[in-house]
């Protein structure tokens, strides 16, 4: 919970390292079903962006969303715009009962713009 806490939004294979430097020998299928026993218990948030490995956050019960960078892959929290939920509810279910939306904004991080105009700088 700690390694979590202190670096939100990580995968397995970071808080692994981390429940090692901390603890020792510690396998990462054990840090597996430590992860999916806090997920099932509501006590951590898993959220997998598409073509990344799962991460996990200390922060759930509320409705935030993520921003996500193309370029180094780092994930920040964006919270809801007061007022203006984006679209969370379907249409239509199709029969599915619903328990979960996610809004994931990509992008390109403040550090990725900027070695991307030193790099095209370089080029001109």
């Amino acid at each position: 919970m700690n390694a979590v806490a202190a670096q939100p939004h990580s995968d397995v294979d970071r808080l692994a390292t981390e429940a090692r430097r901390e603890l020792g020998s510690v396998s990462t299928q054990a840090v597996y079903d430590v992860l999916k026993a806090c997920v099932a218990a509501g006590i951590l948030r898993r959220f997998e962006p598409a073509g990344s490995p799962a991460r996990f956050e200390v922060r759930t019960g509320d409705n935030h969303h993520h921003l996500v960078c193309r370029g180094c892959g780092a994930v920040f929290d964006s919270d809801c715009v007061v007022g203006r939920a984006p679209c969370l509810q379907p249409s239509d279910t199709h029969g599915f009962v619903i328990d979960e939306a996610e809004v994931v904004f990509w992008g390109s991080c403040p550090r990725c713009q900027a070695a991307a105009s030193e790099q095209a700088a370089q080029i001109h």
